[in-house]
């Protein structure tokens, strides 16, 4: 192959024809290549460390709805956490529900642990504790196992415990 002048800062000489091209060398002069087979590089591999276990890697499946996202008209099952940090309307069923700051969950909600630090209205049910954060708000229909309040969270509407029965059969009864 033949270069431009200049190019790789060699410049060919003009061929004569029925001279052998200044590349085409003889085979004595040209280095011996070898043609035994190699076998093929083995890669190198490293283990891959351990994850250190952290209890929310544990907890099995988990659904994250982000900010700026809207999730509406849905059913939640089969979710092990389900953390809110947009808008949520739907109707749930699982184990535990975090809300952010910004999040919001509006619809109605069976759970054991639940953990508010935006906006939840609608029916809720917790049959292990309930966190209302300073930031959180409650509205509507409210149950729960065990409760925890900080100073600056709000509940609002029919609030009560897992055990009180309603008012009319405590009365009838």
């Amino acid at each position: 192959m033949r270069y431009p002048d200049g190019l790789f800062g060699r410049k060919d000489a003009p061929r004569v024809p029925g001279t052998p091209s200044p590349q085409a060398t003889p085979a004595a002069q040209a280095p011996a290549l070898s043609t035994v087979p190699r076998p093929p590089a083995q890669p190198v591999v490293q283990p891959i460390p351990e994850p250190a276990n952290r209890p929310e890697e544990t907890a099995g499946s988990r659904l994250i709805v982000g900010p700026n996202i809207k999730l509406k008209g849905v059913e939640i099952d089969d979710c092990d956490t389900l953390v809110v940090e947009g808008r949520v309307e739907a109707t749930m069923v699982s184990r535990a529900l975090q809300i952010a700051e910004s999040g919001s969950f509006r619809g109605n909600v069976d759970i054991e642990v639940a953990e508010i630090r935006g906006a939840f209205d609608g029916e809720l049910t917790v049959r292990g504790r309930l966190v209302v954060h300073a930031t959180g708000r409650i509205n509507g229909k409210v149950r729960y196992g065990k409760l925890l309040v900080q100073e600056g969270g709000e509940l609002c509407g029919d609030v009560g415990t897992l055990a009180e029965k309603p008012a009319a059969s405590a009365r009838a009864g």
